[in-house]
C-alpha cells in the first residue's frame, strides 16, 4: 500500500513539475471571463477585399472561391497577384467568362534589370498595356526595397528616381498603387523577451532581420513616404496601414501630411482590436481613407475582422497566437463608417467596379 501511495505521489509531483515547466507556446489558457458576445460569421454589409491573393487565377476554377465569398458577404475580391502580360490577360478572361463582376486584378512589375538600357520605358509601356487589357491598379510587393538590386548591384530604393515614370503613369491613368513596404518594425529589433513579436520570430526565424538588413526599417519607410510626396497626383493605398497600426497618432500625422495616401487594414486587425477606443476615433476621423483588406485567403479568419469592426464585444480571441497573444475588443463602428471601409472607399478609388452589388 505504501509503495502505491508513494508511486502516486511521485506521478502527481511529475505532472505538477511538468505543468510548471510549460513553454510560452504551450501556455494557452481558456479564459474564465464571462461576457456577452458572439462570433460574426458574415459581414453586416457587402464588402470589397482590396487585398486578396489568388495566385492561380489564369487557370483556376473560381467557383469554390465565389462560394466562400458569398458566405462572408464579400461582393468583390481584388486579386493583387495579377502579374503582367499574357498571364494577366488570362486572369481577366477567366473572370469575364465566369464571374465578370466579382473579381478584378491588379498588375505587378518585375524590378529585375533596373538600370539597363530602356528598362524604364519598356516597363511603363507594358504597364499601360496591362491596364488596357483590364488591370484596375498596380500592386507593389515588399521585395521593392528589400530584395531587388539594380544592374550595379545596389539595393533598389522604393523612391529610386528611375521608377518615377511608373508612379506618374498610374496617376495619369487614374489607377491606384497598392504598395507593401518593409515589415513590422519588430522584425528589425532585438530578438529577446522585450520583443512583442518574439513568438512569431521564434516560430518563423526567417522573418528576423539584422538592424541594417538590407537597410534600417526607418530608411525603408522614409523612402516610401518621399515617393508618396513626390507624386501627389497618384493615389496610393498603403498596405498593412504602413506598419503604423500600433501607433495611430503617428499614422494620423502621416495621413494629414500626405492626402494622396490611403491605408488598408490587411493583417493588422490584431493591432486595432487591442485599442478599441483610440482605433474607433481614428476610423471615424479618417473614414474616407481606410479600406478593408485581409491579405491571405483564409475564409475562416474573416470573422475576426467583422467582429472587431462591427461589434462592441469584449475580450475575444484572435485567430493566430503568434500574431497576437492578447484578446480583441470590438470597435462598434457606426454604419456609415462601416460602409465606407467595407465598400464605398474602394468604389471611389478602384476604377470599374460594379456598384450595383452594393447598397447606396
Amino acid at each position: 500500500m505504501y509503495k502505491k501511495v508513494l508511486l502516486l505521489s511521485m506521478c502527481l509531483l511529475a505532472i505538477s513539475l511538468q505543468a510548471q515547466d510549460l513553454t510560452f507556446e504551450e501556455y494557452n489558457p481558456i479564459s474564465t471571463l464571462v461576457v456577452p458576445g458572439a462570433i460574426v460569421n458574415k459581414a453586416k454589409f457587402p464588402f470589397i477585399d482590396v487585398h486578396g491573393h489568388q495566385y492561380q487565377m489564369p487557370t483556376q476554377d473560381l467557383a469554390p472561391v465565389i462560394a466562400a465569398m458569398d458566405t462572408l458577404n464579400m461582393g468583390i475580391m481584388v486579386n493583387l497577384s495579377g502579374r503582367s502580360g499574357e498571364s494577366l490577360q488570362k486572369s481577366v478572361q477567366n473572370i469575364a467568362d465566369h464571374y465578370p463582376n466579382r473579381f478584378v486584378v491588379f498588375a505587378n512589375i518585375d524590378f529585375e534589370g533596373v538600370g539597363s538600357m530602356g528598362w524604364t520605358e519598356k516597363t511603363v509601356a507594358q504597364l499601360e498595356k496591362d491596364v488596357q487589357h483590364g488591370a484596375r491598379g498596380l500592386k507593389i510587393y515588399k521585395s521593392l526595397g528589400l530584395r531587388y538590386k539594380d544592374t550595379n548591384g545596389k539595393r533598389l530604393a522604393v523612391d529610386d528616381p528611375r521608377l518615377d515614370p511608373i508612379w506618374a503613369l498610374c496617376g495619369k491613368l487614374g489607377i491606384p498603387v497598392l504598395i507593401h513596404t518593409a515589415d513590422p518594425k519588430s522584425f528589425w529589433d532585438e530578438f529577446n523577451g522585450d520583443n512583442e513579436r518574439w513568438l512569431e520570430l521564434k516560430t518563423r526565424p526567417n522573418r528576423k532581420r539584422a538592424a541594417d538588413n538590407p537597410a534600417p526599417w526607418e530608411t525603408l519607410i522614409a523612402e516610401q513616404h518621399r515617393m508618396f510626396k513626390k507624386h501627389p497626383n497618384t493615389t496610393f493605398i498603403n498596405a498593412h496601414m504602413g506598419w503604423y497600426a500600433n501607433n495611430l497618432p503617428k499614422l494620423s500625422q502621416l495621413l494629414d501630411e500626405m492626402p494622396n495616401m490611403n491605408v488598408g487594414i490587411g493583417a493588422i486587425i490584431a493591432e486595432l482590436g487591442r485599442q478599441p477606443r483610440q482605433a474607433k476615433s481614428f476610423f471615424i476621423k479618417y473614414q474616407d481613407r481606410i479600406l478593408f483588406g485581409k491579405d491571405s485567403w483564409k475564409p475562416e479568419e474573416f470573422p475576426t475582422y467583422f467582429r472587431v469592426l462591427e461589434s462592441d464585444d469584449e475580450y475575444f480571441p484572435y485567430h493566430k497566437k503568434y500574431h497576437a497573444f492578447w484578446p480583441m475588443y470590438g470597435l462598434d463602428l457606426p454604419d456609415e463608417v462601416l460602409k465606407k471601409v467595407y465598400y464605398k472607399n474602394a468604389l471611389r478609388i478602384v476604377p470599374g467596379l460594379d456598384k450595383t452589388l452594393f447598397p447606396e
